[in-house]
């Protein structure tokens, strides 16, 4: 298990960030483009060494899970790279000086996005890939001409500072600064880091008391700076009578391998399932469930967790068990729990929580109206999911609000585990999912996290930055005087 990193080291690093700033900041898109492409190349061209090892430390199936999770990580750091050239992210923005400007004459102004300084990364524990060393929150980072002090999750140690290795000399050896970006180890030094003046914004994947922890040192500091914190999320799902009567089975079925995907160690594992009353899909339920093996917890701490909420919410009053078997931490078989709508609304916020494992609870609900209560009681998450059909889309609709309102990604007859990389995804939603519910940790828009604006009056064209110079020497795609 690797060491914490010493005061001389941790210096070093946050000095080096910091020099690197400047010059990763100025870095033309298809520069920093080319030190992304270059990282992909490199962790791809190591798998067969980082697969193994991520298995080892995590007990994680290395294929097609760990494999599939690394091209994830590789593929998201080339779409920064297509983000870059796009330009579009820079929002380029040129209002030229116009004397009949209707609230008095107007100066020339014009805006554009840079770079927000060296960001710290707190990396997850069940992603070791996609949301660790070079996982989406580095990527996004780096795309945005910032430099990355990564904080390596102490579940995988030496996976994270082979993984570091990798990134680091990949992107020197690409043109990048050196400084662009290193791997600490240690709670105590990540906290040191983040306190320190040099880091300009932080993000974080994990526990929602972790994350609230960081999030309200980062307010504490001097000079507050943005903390982007994905914590916890229950990611409801509702199913009507329509879709119970059209395709009840598959939806059972559906829900069974969502909720236990992975050792239910997914942020968007479905967490809850609204049934209607006298659903009839227990024994389908049951079934899915009959002989599933037990799946080992990334780590001990993980596994002592989930015992102990699970053991808690079989407490409940009103709560029973549809569905387990005998197993025993750190790998557990499935649990199913199911209550009425009446007693989880009286259950408080044990059954309202998030219970990070492979259990679900199953909640029925009488009609539309106490639907909506329920969903009026549960914590905010990541997704909220709906099965239905067409048919009853008038019933379905004064529902989408109440989803809305809890939910950053709403899904229809789908489900909430695997989260595409994409231009349109949203990974995010309001406290406690996220800090910052106006943003999201995966796709391309993370790359908003990491830039701030800066607005250009009057300046002549030789002094202004280049995506602002009349003449559009990178050719971006601005709006200009109101019009694109």
């Amino acid at each position: 298990m690797s060491q914490a990193t010493d005061a001389a080291t941790l210096e070093k690093i946050l000095t080096g960030a910091a020099a690197a700033a400047r010059p990763a900041a100025e870095a033309t898109p298809a520069e920093r483009a080319r030190w992304l492409v270059a990282a992909a190349d490199a962790l791809d061209a190591a798998a067969d060494d980082l697969v193994p090892l991520a298995h080892r430390e995590t007990h994680l199936p290395a294929t097609p899970r760990l494999a599939g999770e690394l091209k994830r990580t590789t593929f998201q750091l080339r779409l920064f790279g297509e983000v870059l050239t796009d330009g579009e992210y820079l929002g380029a923005t040129v209002d030229h000086a116009d004397p009949d400007w209707p609230m008095g004459p107007r100066p020339d102004i014009r805006r554009v996005k840079t770079a927000i300084g060296p960001v710290l990364v707190f990396a997850a524990s069940n992603f070791p890939f996609a949301f660790s060393v070079a996982g989406g929150d580095t990527a996004s980072a780096l795309a945005a001409g910032c430099p990355v002090i990564l904080k390596a999750h102490p579940g995988h140690p030496e996976l994270s500072a082979l993984t570091g290795r990798i990134v680091r000399e990949a992107l020197v050896g690409a043109g990048a600064p050196e400084g662009i970006f290193d791997v600490i180890f240690g709670q105590e030094e990540g906290v040191t880091a983040l306190k320190d003046p040099r880091i300009a914004a932080a993000s974080f994947t994990g526990s929602i008391p972790g994350g609230r922890a960081l999030f309200d040192i980062a307010n504490a500091r001097p000079r507050p700076i943005p903390f982007y914190g994905e914590l916890g999320s229950v990611n409801p799902v509702v199913v009507t009578e329509a879709a119970l009567a059209a395709r009840g089975e598959a939806v059972a079925k559906g829900y069974a391998g969502s909720f236990t995907l992975g050792a239910g160690q997914f942020c968007t594992k479905p967490g809850l399932l609204f049934l209607p009353e006298d659903h009839g899909l227990t024994e389908t339920l049951r079934e899915a469930l009959a002989g599933a093996a037990a799946q080992p917890m990334l780590n001990d701490r993980i596994a002592a967790g989930y015992a102990d909420k699970l053991a808690q919410l079989r407490e409940v009053p009103g709560v029973d068990v549809v569905s387990e078997a005998a197993s025993e931490s750190p790998a557990f078989t499935p649990t199913l729990l199911a209550t009425t709508g009446k007693q989880f609304l009286e259950g408080g916020d044990t059954v309202h929580e998030e219970c990070f494992g492979p259990a679900s609870l199953i909640v029925t609900y009488a009609d539309q109206a106490e639907l909506l209560r329920l969903l009026d009681v549960i914590e905010p998450g990541l997704t909220a999911t709906i099965h239905g059909e067409e048919s009853d889309v008038d019933w379905i609709r004064p529902v989408l609000p109440a989803l809305g309102r809890i939910a950053g990604r709403l899904l229809w007859n789908d489900w909430p585990t695997g989260v595409t990389v994409s231009w349109a995804q949203e990974h995010g939603g309001p406290y406690p999912a996220t800090t910052a519910p106006t943003t999201t940790s995966v796709g391309t828009a993370a790359i908003e996290r990491f830039l701030r604006p800066i607005a250009w009056q009057g300046f002549p064209d030789a002094l202004l930055p280049e995506p602002l110079q009349e003449a559009n020497p990178w050719q971006l795609p601005r709006r200009t005087d109101g019009s694109r």
